[in-house]
């Protein structure tokens, strides 16, 4: 997931990400990897830490490869949108606001408030802002 949303964010072409639903885990950064992003007032977004299944091994440096993993998916998430690093980080690792689990579930203004979003919209919102973005750089490209 990291990975698509890296290649997301080294497009040459305008890009534009609309989270309707549910924009959860990855679709985080995802989300955040476009030139704007937009979320649905009701769509929801789920912060946490990584998680693993199956048989791990229980050495340190299994830990230290995870908390590596997990820096590297934070630190895209802030180099990539407007959201502080210690507030990712503390929402990531929140323990009370989930049923079972650790993270927290951001409804669509929270998003935005956090910085990873840069607004509340739906699709006619996220259409006009790639058009618009599209025609600055023609215009951009045809100056140059």
């Amino acid at each position: 997931g990291l990975a698509l949303a890296e290649l997301i964010a080294t497009i040459s072409k305008p890009t534009v990400s609309l989270v309707l639903g549910g924009g959860h885990s990855i679709g985080i950064p995802l989300s955040a990897a476009s030139d704007y992003s937009f979320i649905s007032e009701t769509a929801t977004m789920t912060l946490h830490p990584i998680r693993t299944n199956g048989l791990i091994i229980t050495a340190e440096p299994t830990f230290e490869y995870l908390r590596k993993t997990q820096d590297r998916i934070v630190d895209f998430i802030v180099s990539h949108s407007k959201a502080k690093r210690e507030e990712i980080v503390k929402r990531m690792n929140c323990t009370d606001n989930m049923a079972n689990d650790v993270g927290t579930v951001l409804f669509g203004r929270e998003a935005v408030e956090l910085g990873i979003i840069d607004e509340v919209g739906g699709l006619s919102n996220a259409l006009k802002k790639l058009r618009e973005m599209i025609a600055l750089q023609n215009m951009e490209n045809n100056i140059q």
